[in-house]
């Protein structure tokens, strides 16, 4: 698709830095959410004949959505995930559930928020994720803003952390045997420091897009795991006082309908949102 400009626009980024449009990333987007190729023709014809300089990323975003979701409403809640993950805030807890239920759902006993101690010292552990005789200790690091980066200094620090827990336990017959992993996990982004330390002392970094086609989008993607904040049949209220119950994402609702007993709920709402729930956890990606 050729751009209708043939100056170069330039946009601002959330994190305040200037870039050249490009319209690949929108459409590269659109696809991903599942939107129709005759949709997303349209969505970018619109957006190249409205850009001009110096307009947000989230004013792009904005429009873009807002067409989506007219056109299809299921995929405006897929193209909506990122948003999603950043309303499991403010606090870092939800986002550690989640990262719980992405381990769960791939075989991963799992346990959240433990104080276990280290050769030295006690260490809070966000998640700890144990398959067969291979455990994983999990820090996670959640930002509101996705020009929050995490530098070099937190896998610095967690490696650390790490190596004091699995000094500890191969010191205990219990655990004989065992292989033990350092995970630093963010739904932002590292900068290059950080994924070359990671890489280079065996800690692995998971983040919005790193690695490259496992990354946290690919992995919600491919399990499944969308956030509950995704859904358009909740209020804002109604979505937090799930969240305050450890309770983060759709299939958890699929699975135990129950749990949405204490909202009172009518039963129309309470249809028209399991069938929201069932739409998007069956949507394939395009």
């Amino acid at each position: 698709m050729q751009s209708n400009h043939t100056q170069v626009i330039s946009i601002k980024k959330a994190s305040g830095e200037q870039e050249a449009f490009a319209i690949d990333k929108l459409i590269r987007s659109l696809r991903n959410a599942g939107a129709e190729e005759d949709i997303i023709q349209e969505i970018s014809s619109d957006i190249e004949a409205w850009i001009y300089d110096g307009v947000s990323t989230h004013q792009i975003y904005a429009r873009a959505f807002s067409m989506l979701r007219k056109k299809e409403k299921l995929s405006a809640s897929r193209y909506k995930l990122k948003k999603g993950i950043m309303e499991l805030g403010p606090t870092g807890y939800p986002f550690e559930h989640f990262v719980g239920q992405i381990m769960q759902h791939q075989g991963f006993t799992v346990e959240v928020g433990q104080v276990l101690p280290g050769h030295c010292v006690t260490h809070e552990v966000d998640v700890v994720a144990t398959r067969g005789k291979e455990q994983h200790f999990m820090e996670c690091k959640y930002g509101q803003s996705p020009d929050r980066i995490q530098n070099v200094k937190v896998p610095l620090y967690i490696r650390s952390r790490v190596n004091d827990l699995i000094k500890k336990r191969q010191e205990s017959g219990e655990y004989q045997d065992f292989s033990f992993h350092g995970w630093v996990v963010t739904n932002t982004r590292f900068t290059s420091d950080a994924i070359d330390y990671g890489r280079c002392s065996g800690l692995h970094l998971l983040s919005w897009d790193y690695p490259v086609g496992n990354g946290l989008k690919d992995l919600i993607d491919r399990e499944k795991i969308y956030p509950l904040t995704v859904l358009n049949h909740l209020t804002k209220n109604q979505k937090q006082q799930l969240l305050d119950q450890n309770i983060v994402t759709c299939k958890q609702l699929l699975d135990h309908p129950d749990l949405l007993d204490f909202l009172s709920l009518s039963k129309n709402k309470t249809h028209s949102l399991m069938n929201e729930i069932r739409q998007i956890l069956q949507a394939t990606k395009s």
